[in-house]
Protein backbone atom coordinates (compact mmCIF):
# COMPACT_ATOMS: atom_id res chain seq x y z
CA UNK A 1 0.00 0.00 0.00
CA UNK A 2 2.48 2.58 -1.17
CA UNK A 3 1.24 6.12 -0.59
CA UNK A 4 -1.73 5.08 1.56
CA UNK A 5 -2.81 7.66 4.09
CA UNK A 6 -2.67 6.84 7.81
CA UNK A 7 -6.48 6.63 7.83
CA UNK A 8 -6.40 4.06 5.00
CA UNK A 9 -3.82 1.98 6.87
CA UNK A 10 -5.92 2.04 10.07
CA UNK A 11 -9.06 1.18 8.10
CA UNK A 12 -7.31 -1.73 6.39
CA UNK A 13 -6.07 -3.14 9.72
CA UNK A 14 -9.54 -2.83 11.26
CA UNK A 15 -11.33 -4.47 8.34
CA UNK A 16 -8.76 -7.26 8.11
CA UNK A 17 -9.07 -8.01 11.83
CA UNK A 18 -12.86 -7.90 11.71
CA UNK A 19 -12.91 -10.13 8.63
CA UNK A 20 -10.77 -12.72 10.38
CA UNK A 21 -13.05 -12.44 13.42
CA UNK A 22 -16.12 -12.84 11.22
CA UNK A 23 -14.72 -15.99 9.64
CA UNK A 24 -13.86 -17.51 13.02
CA UNK A 25 -17.23 -16.58 14.55
CA UNK A 26 -19.17 -17.84 11.54
CA UNK A 27 -17.39 -21.19 11.44
CA UNK A 28 -17.70 -21.49 15.22
CA UNK A 29 -21.42 -20.72 15.23
CA UNK A 30 -22.14 -23.09 12.34
CA UNK A 31 -20.15 -25.87 14.02
CA UNK A 32 -21.89 -25.30 17.35
CA UNK A 33 -25.38 -25.38 15.82
CA UNK A 34 -24.59 -28.55 13.87
CA UNK A 35 -23.10 -30.40 16.84
CA UNK A 36 -24.90 -28.85 19.83
CA UNK A 37 -28.15 -27.20 18.67
CA UNK A 38 -29.04 -24.18 20.78
CA UNK A 39 -32.41 -22.58 21.31
CA UNK A 40 -33.81 -19.51 22.99
CA UNK A 41 -31.57 -16.69 24.15
CA UNK A 42 -28.30 -18.69 24.03
CA UNK A 43 -29.08 -19.67 20.43
CA UNK A 44 -29.87 -16.08 19.49
CA UNK A 45 -26.63 -14.85 21.04
CA UNK A 46 -24.47 -17.42 19.26
CA UNK A 47 -26.31 -16.86 15.95
CA UNK A 48 -25.72 -13.10 16.30
CA UNK A 49 -21.98 -13.29 16.93
CA UNK A 50 -20.87 -13.26 13.25
CA UNK A 51 -23.16 -10.27 12.66
CA UNK A 52 -21.22 -8.26 15.24
CA UNK A 53 -18.12 -8.45 13.06
CA UNK A 54 -20.14 -7.26 10.04
CA UNK A 55 -21.50 -4.37 12.08
CA UNK A 56 -17.90 -3.64 13.07
CA UNK A 57 -16.92 -3.42 9.40
CA UNK A 58 -19.72 -0.91 8.80
CA UNK A 59 -18.41 1.08 11.79
CA UNK A 60 -14.85 0.87 10.41
CA UNK A 61 -16.05 2.38 7.13
CA UNK A 62 -17.77 5.19 9.02
CA UNK A 63 -14.71 5.75 11.17
CA UNK A 64 -12.54 5.91 8.05
CA UNK A 65 -14.78 8.65 6.63
CA UNK A 66 -14.35 10.62 9.85
CA UNK A 67 -10.58 10.06 10.12
CA UNK A 68 -9.61 10.64 6.48
CA UNK A 69 -8.14 14.13 6.18
CA UNK A 70 -7.77 14.03 2.39
CA UNK A 71 -11.06 15.53 1.18
CA UNK A 72 -10.76 13.93 -2.26
CA UNK A 73 -10.32 10.42 -0.83
CA UNK A 74 -13.15 11.03 1.62
CA UNK A 75 -15.41 12.11 -1.24
CA UNK A 76 -14.53 8.98 -3.24
CA UNK A 77 -15.25 6.73 -0.25
CA UNK A 78 -18.52 8.56 0.45
CA UNK A 79 -19.65 8.15 -3.16
CA UNK A 80 -18.67 4.47 -3.01
CA UNK A 81 -20.82 4.00 0.12
CA UNK A 82 -23.73 5.85 -1.48
CA UNK A 83 -23.51 3.63 -4.56
CA UNK A 84 -23.46 0.56 -2.30
CA UNK A 85 -26.51 1.81 -0.42
CA UNK A 86 -28.48 2.57 -3.58
CA UNK A 87 -27.45 -0.75 -5.10
CA UNK A 88 -28.50 -2.87 -2.12
CA UNK A 89 -31.69 -0.95 -1.35
CA UNK A 90 -32.81 -1.03 -4.99
CA UNK A 91 -32.28 -4.77 -5.36
CA UNK A 92 -33.86 -5.65 -2.01
CA UNK A 93 -36.86 -3.39 -2.64
CA UNK A 94 -37.59 -4.90 -6.06
CA UNK A 95 -37.01 -8.42 -4.74
CA UNK A 96 -39.23 -7.72 -1.73
CA UNK A 97 -42.16 -6.83 -3.96
CA UNK A 98 -41.58 -9.92 -6.12
CA UNK A 99 -41.34 -12.10 -2.99
CA UNK A 100 -44.45 -10.51 -1.47
CA UNK A 101 -46.36 -11.38 -4.66
CA UNK A 102 -45.41 -15.02 -4.08
CA UNK A 103 -43.21 -15.16 -7.17
CA UNK A 104 -39.85 -15.68 -5.46
CA UNK A 105 -38.63 -17.59 -2.42
CA UNK A 106 -37.77 -15.90 0.85
CA UNK A 107 -34.14 -14.85 1.22
CA UNK A 108 -32.60 -14.38 4.69
CA UNK A 109 -32.23 -10.72 5.66
CA UNK A 110 -28.46 -10.91 6.21
CA UNK A 111 -28.07 -11.01 2.43
CA UNK A 112 -28.78 -7.26 2.44
CA UNK A 113 -25.28 -6.79 3.91
CA UNK A 114 -23.85 -9.13 1.26
CA UNK A 115 -25.50 -6.99 -1.43
CA UNK A 116 -24.22 -3.81 0.24
CA UNK A 117 -20.65 -5.09 0.18
CA UNK A 118 -21.11 -6.14 -3.46
CA UNK A 119 -22.38 -2.62 -4.15
CA UNK A 120 -19.32 -1.24 -2.35
CA UNK A 121 -17.23 -3.14 -4.91
CA UNK A 122 -19.40 -1.80 -7.73
CA UNK A 123 -18.83 1.69 -6.32
CA UNK A 124 -15.08 1.13 -6.38
CA UNK A 125 -15.35 0.25 -10.08
CA UNK A 126 -17.67 3.15 -10.90
CA UNK A 127 -15.64 5.82 -9.09
CA UNK A 128 -12.90 5.93 -11.76
CA UNK A 129 -15.55 6.29 -14.47
CA UNK A 130 -16.94 9.38 -12.73
CA UNK A 131 -13.43 10.74 -12.35
CA UNK A 132 -12.62 10.27 -16.06
CA UNK A 133 -15.88 11.97 -17.02
CA UNK A 134 -15.12 14.94 -14.75
CA UNK A 135 -11.64 15.43 -16.18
Amino acid sequence: MIGATPAVRRYTRRVLGLSIGYTALLFGAVWLFRHHPLAGLPGMLVASLPALAVVGIFAAIGRYLVEETDEYLRALASRQALIATGFSLSITTVYGFIEDAGLAPHVPAFYVAVLWFAGFGVGACINPLFERRAA
